[in-house]
């Protein structure tokens, strides 16, 4: 094992592959160009308060859960602050246009039975979609972590089928079908296109029962930054990738910004494969039907967050994810072009490592189209104009006003606010058009936005959100895949298994 691996990008997939790696004995160098790994792990201090940039809600992180046996394997477990939610309350879903509330609890009979308080009539619809939720995740080994001799797997009709349609299949009352549709813009959904193996992941993880960071997700970002130090890797922050070179279909070198040279026997690509072909010395060294395929693909929309200090004593913590929706028939149109934004959001309460009664703080996260900040495209961070900083106001304006339909007098518990749009996590991130999870998967056309993690670059792989599944859950399974590629098939999924007999 005396391979050497460079990593281009310490976000989640760049973090999880380069330990695993790190463990196995490869010698694993990441360069990150910001000033902390992460990538949606990164947290930030403001107003005194530390807050998260991206991974709010996780799943697979209780007892047996596939990412909490991974970093069992990986020995960083014991480093974790995980708070998990409430399971009789796991959510709330508001809808502004009729005042409704729903309530929705953790477990497949709780997920069942809390909906069926409100439509009583569709208990065994219900029942027979959540059966479905699972068939359909089942087909996926790695999600189980699985070994796996298949290097095809054949999957069933409903796999690959729109998730609205999916959902319609199994429930009849188009209202409920809305309503259990409310997760989608945790995946970015879109009607007609989105695949229901997607939905069907991102919704048995909540049903599973989801958890939070307590203290930031920084902490998280920042184990697995010790795990590969401690078994004799390297991160270089603060000096990204400025110029990659090849020679005959391989990568001979890296060069930083700060004109510092790397080589290594694998390079992994743990950025938005769109902006690694910016550094590519010769395009060429990738086919150009790849470099436009992938160029062409549609990507996930992106997010408008709100960060705010709440004032001491002023807000109660609330141990649940909450969503504002405007329409029942929005529910599927956060990528529709020609609707006015927003249509609705996230808001939660961060924990604390010591959760008291009350919280520091609450983070609103509206997803957003790249049109909405497309005319300031070409500014870059700290060089915004004053019109921007104008409308992040009106933003955030919208946001609070829509708060006070929940909770009058919102704005009183408000002691600051912090804004972020498409453009800063595009320029944070280096993801093109600030995509919160990577390319949009189309069931339509499954093989054109599936990109494999080999490339024609032969010592050349990719990880993160925009192979395979994105997310808390996704990234770190195809961190898995990826590190296969150079550690053998099967052979950390082999490894994972044993530590958890």
């Amino acid at each position: 094992m005396s391979k050497k691996v460079v990593i281009i990008g310490a976000g989640l997939g760049g973090l999880f592959a380069g330990a695993i790696l790190a463990k196995e004995g490869i010698k694993v160098k990441l360069l990150e160009k910001n000033p902390n790994p992460g990538g949606g792990l990164q947290s930030f201090v403001r107003f005194g308060e530390v807050f998260d940039t991206g991974m709010h809600v996780i799943g697979g992180m209780k007892e047996g859960g596939n990412i909490r046996r991974i970093c069992e394997y990986l020995g960083i477990v014991d480093k974790i602050h995980i708070k998990d939610v409430d399971a009789e309350l796991t959510d709330t879903l508001y809808f502004a246009e009729d005042g409704k509330s729903y309530n929705i609890a953790s477990g497949k009979e709780g997920f069942v039975e809390s909906l069926a308080q409100y439509f009583p009539e569709q208990r065994e619809g219900l029942k027979n979609y959540v059966e479905a939720l699972y068939k359909l995740v089942d087909e996926l080994d790695l999600y189980y972590l699985r070994p796996s001799s298949e290097y095809l797997s054949l999957h069933s009709e409903d796999f690959t089928m729109p998730a609205d349609a999916f959902i319609a299949k199994y429930i009849d009352n188009k209202r409920l079908a809305q309503i259990v549709s409310y997760l989608n813009p945790l995946y970015g959904g879109r009607a007609n296109q989105t695949p229901a193996y997607i939905h069907s992941l991102v919704t048995s993880l909540y049903i599973n029962g989801p958890s939070r960071f307590a203290g930031g997700s920084q902490l998280f970002a920042d184990a697995l930054v010790d795990c590969i130090e401690q078994n004799g890797g390297e991160l270089i922050t603060g000096d990204g990738v400025q110029k990659v070179s090849t020679q005959d279909r391989l990568i001979s070198s890296v060069t930083t910004c700060k004109g510092k040279t790397y080589t290594a026997d694998y390079y992994i690509c743990a950025i938005h494969p769109c902006t690694f072909f910016g550094l590519l010395e010769d395009p060429s060294a990738l086919p150009k039907a790849y470099r436009n395929r992938l160029n062409s693909l549609e990507n996930s929309y992106s997010a408008f967050t709100l960060n705010i200090k709440l004032k001491p004593q002023s807000f109660k913590y609330i141990n649940h994810s909450s969503f504002y929706m405007g329409k029942y028939d929005d529910i599927w149109a956060f990528g529709d072009e020609n609707k006015s934004w927003p249509l609705g959001f996230l808001y939660m309460t961060p924990p604390e490592i010591a959760q008291g009664e009350y919280s520091n703080k609450m983070i609103i996260t509206a997803p957003m189209l790249w049109k909405d900040v497309k005319q300031w495209e070409n500014s870059f961070l700290g060089q915004r104009s004053p019109d921007y900083e104008q409308w992040k106001q009106q933003c955030a304006e919208i946001l609070l006003n829509k708060m006070e339909e929940i909770y009058p007098n919102f704005r009183d518990c408000v002691e600051a606010i912090n804004t972020a749009s498409p453009l800063t996590i595009r320029d944070w991130y280096a993801v093109k058009e600030g995509s919160m999870c990577g390319f949009s998967k189309d069931s339509n056309n499954i093989t054109a936005s599936q990109v494999p993690i080999v490339t024609k670059i032969r010592n050349l792989l990719l990880t993160g959100q925009n192979c395979n599944v994105h997310g808390f859950c996704g990234v770190p399974l195809t961190a898995i895949t990826t590190a296969e590629a150079i550690l053998g098939r099967n052979y950390v999924l082999n490894k994972i298994n044993e530590n958890n007999v």
